[in-house]
């Protein structure tokens, strides 16, 4: 039986898609780009939110916290989608993801809509946890000289204790969105012409399964890669402007010592 099964692989079909891809293929990779990075945005911005609201006095707001991250934590970022999408609208007895949504002057897919609320909502999650740990490795002293000097709770989180928690959690942030990039192919379950979908669609009028298939891996290969990339060079340039914030801090403390010294 075994005899009998030939590995059949079209070279010229595979190199041709990979290095001649159709029009609507990088249309695909343009859609997945720009719904990764509105997810990770937004799920950024939310994750904030929720970290402070964990963090508060509120017993209520931690709670909801708590009961957020629970969920969103604990069940597949697919399942969460298909509930927005399918079961959501059915909740509320209309559609709130119309095939074409306006945006301003523009036109939006309503699915395409639908998978960027899923994924910012499930990445929030993990960012509330990332800024929460962040927040706290800030060395405690600032926070207390900032309250003796009678500085409100918001003006301290957004003048002392943010600015150097951002720097602390860019590595974290970088990862989730290499992942984020990934997670988009989610969105061909919900019919967007996302670059996954597009493969699939190809492959339909094709018959080559494991050509597509693999160019499409090294389609996001290469994404991933390109990222990694930006996140090495943004990290180290991170890293030189906090030891070079660091040395200054210090040389300061030194000079004031000294001069105490003196007098």
């Amino acid at each position: 039986m075994l005899n009998q099964i030939h590995m059949q692989f079209n070279s010229e079909f595979f190199l041709n898609f990979v290095f001649h891809p159709p029009a609507v293929l990088f249309q695909g990779l343009v859609l997945t780009i720009i719904s990764a990075v509105l997810s990770q945005l937004m799920g950024t911005v939310l994750g904030i939110t929720l970290a402070m609201a964990g963090m508060s006095r509120i017993g209520l707001l931690k709670v909801f916290n708590q009961l957020y991250i629970w969920f969103f934590r604990g069940t597949p970022v697919l399942v969460q989608l298909v509930l927005i999408y399918f079961g959501l609208p059915y909740l509320l007895g209309f559609d709130i993801f119309p095939a074409v949504m306006p945006l301003g002057s523009f036109m939006i897919s309503g699915a395409v809509v639908a998978g960027i609320v899923s994924f910012a909502l499930h990445e929030a999650a993990y960012m509330s946890e990332i800024t929460r740990a962040g927040i706290i490795s800030i060395d405690s002293g600032q926070s207390e000289a900032a309250k003796a000097l009678g500085m409100p709770p918001r003006l301290l989180m957004r003048r002392i204790i943010l600015p150097q928690t951002i720097p602390v959690i860019v590595p974290a942030l970088g990862n989730q969105f290499n992942n984020m990039l990934k997670t988009t192919a989610l969105l061909s379950i919900i019919g967007v012409a996302e670059m996954f979908r597009v493969a699939e669609q190809l492959q339909a009028a094709t018959f080559m399964t494991f050509e597509v298939y693999l160019g499409i891996s090294i389609y996001y290969l290469l994404l991933t890669a390109c990222w990694t990339a930006i996140q090495m060079l943004l990290e180290k340039n991170l890293n030189r402007h906090l030891t070079a914030a660091s040395v200054k801090r210090r040389a300061k403390k030194n000079h004031l010592s000294f001069s105490g010294v003196r007098q």
